[in-house]
């Protein structure tokens, strides 16, 4: 049977049929999000909800699109994200938008706008999120206030950071937390969680956690599950010892009692390609007795602040900011250091502080891990970034044309699962992430013929074809290349549907 088998014969009903709907999007090839076939279906949407689906070809609508070719899909959950204070600026989430996302998860690797007021100096990599000015949120609860008040363009899942945490209650980062200083931690995150914040975030391979051991993560993973919240983390090491920081991230998941998102998974390194059989097969082992997941993002080059403890011979560097030179911006990091008749390490302090992508991954364990069945997608974007990563405006197309479509990697269902039905789930996003009556109307219309990334490492701000309509909570956001000045998001606090 074809991919676009036939719809269910009986629509459900929600709302009295002879009643207009809002919009009808007929004549598609529905993808639910949930890994099943899709099928041949019309769709009805009435204030921020699916309200019916099956043949509707006879119904009363305000507004009509007829996507005859054309996939209809729930709008893209990016599990991992840096959007932050992005997200309360249209102009800045039109890379989302663009390529489908109506949902983004923020506070990840540790970072999180609040709760921080004012820091005299933001440190790295916390500066990645804004200017010393956009951090005025003494507590979680003004951020959501302020979110809610911004109406963002997509909706928004929040995790705090134990970074922005360590800030806050710490004037001495180098250290592990003293009991008192971990109490107010643990007081801040409780207020947070108390907000309905998604959960807790790590970044112990950063400076800014490095010294954080199992004594201050544990109280505060326990503090983020005993309110259901997630714990992700940029673990401690994604290099050599890649082993060891999975078992260290599942220890204090499993101590804390909270379920595990590993971040952007990855072997990095030229010595660890190949390396991930080994770390797929641990997380297989584990996964049998804890809640464990992870994310990931489909280039074989991460993005961050520069890093020269990263630097290997032979890794191509690009340099996508630098406070020093900005004029560096878009440049790799040999050729400066040509140029310049100097090392690339001695190049690299000159830049510092600089962003950096750094091209240490294997083609091979990126498909490898994203054709794992606990795989979700998150882009990983730098928003502020002047040069940025490509992945903030081309992830998740890239992953249906290059991964599904061309390369086979699996079905196009299954591709729309790892962006939708999975992480609404693990996110505890009810309501969201498939398409069904009575779920909110966030949904994607792409055509799978043209659909592609088109930002690349040297043009990286290049919007994504083929998505030809976005609706966030049932208003449409996107429709043919244009977004409208306003934005129908919401904040999504913890297991909530809208």
């Amino acid at each position: 049977m074809a991919w676009w088998a036939r719809a269910p014969e009986k629509a459900v009903n929600l709302t009295d049929a002879m009643l207009p709907y809002d919009t009808l999007i007929s004549g598609g090839t529905i993808i639910d999000g949930t890994g099943n076939s899709p099928y041949q279906a019309d769709l009805a949407i009435k204030d921020d909800r699916i309200v019916e689906i099956g043949d509707l070809h006879h119904a009363l609508a305000v507004r009509k699109i007829d996507i005859q070719g054309k996939c209809l899909a729930p709008g893209f959950i990016d599990t991992h994200t840096h959007d932050d204070h992005a997200c309360m600026s249209a102009s800045f989430m039109e890379p989302k938008i663009s390529q489908g996302v109506t949902t983004v998860v923020v506070g990840n690797c540790g970072v999180s706008l609040a709760p921080l007021d004012h820091p005299s100096a933001v440190p790295e990599p916390i500066n990645l999120l804004g200017e010393s000015e956009d951090f005025r949120f003494p507590d979680f609860q003004s951020y959501f206030d302020a979110v809610d008040a911004a109406r963002p363009a997509t909706n928004v899942v929040a995790l705090v950071g134990h970074s922005s945490l360590r800030v806050a209650a710490m004037p001495d980062l180098g250290r592990s937390a003293s009991s008192k200083e971990l109490d107010a931690m643990i007081g801040m995150l409780d207020d947070a969680m108390r907000a309905r914040a998604g959960g807790l975030s790590t970044g112990v391979f950063y400076p800014l956690g490095r010294a954080a051991d199992s004594d201050e993560i544990i109280p505060l993973v326990r503090t983020a599950g005993e309110y259901g919240g997630i714990y992700a983390t940029h673990m401690r090491n994604e290099h050599d010892a890649v082993l060891e920081s999975m078992r260290e991230v599942f220890e204090a998941a499993r101590e804390g009692g909270a379920s595990l998102l590993i971040s952007h998974h990855k072997c990095a390194g030229a010595r660890n390609w190949g390396r991930s059989r080994e770390t797929l097969a641990l997380l297989d082992s584990v996964r049998t007795t804890q809640d464990v997941s992870l994310d990931m993002y489909p280039y074989d080059a991460g993005s961050s602040v520069l890093d020269l403890d990263l630097l290997e011979d032979g890794m191509r560097v690009l340099i996508t900011w630098s406070t020093a030179h900005p004029s560096a911006s878009g440049s790799y990091l040999h050729e400066i250091a040509q140029e310049w008749g100097c090392t690339e390490r001695e190049a690299g302090e000159a830049l510092k502080p600089a962003g950096a992508c750094y091209f240490f991954m294997s083609e091979e364990d990126v498909r490898r891990i994203m054709q794992h069945p606990l795989a979700m997608i998150g882009s990983d974007g730098l928003p502020m970034d002047r040069h940025p990563h490509p992945r903030l405006w081309g992830t998740f197309p890239r992953v249906i044309r290059r991964y599904a479509m061309e390369q086979g990697l699996f079905p196009i269902e299954e591709a729309i699962r790892e962006m939708t039905g999975l992480p609404a789930g693990r996110f505890g996003l009810r309501e969201r992430g498939t398409l069904a009556v009575g779920n909110y109307a966030d949904l994607v219309v792409f055509d799978p013929l043209t659909i592609a990334d088109r930002a690349t490492y040297e043009n990286p701000a290049e919007a994504s074809e083929g998505i030809d309509h976005v609706f966030v909570n049932g208003r449409l956001t996107w429709s043919d290349g244009q977004g409208p000045p306003a934005g129908y998001g919401r904040l999504l606090r913890r297991d909530a549907g809208g």
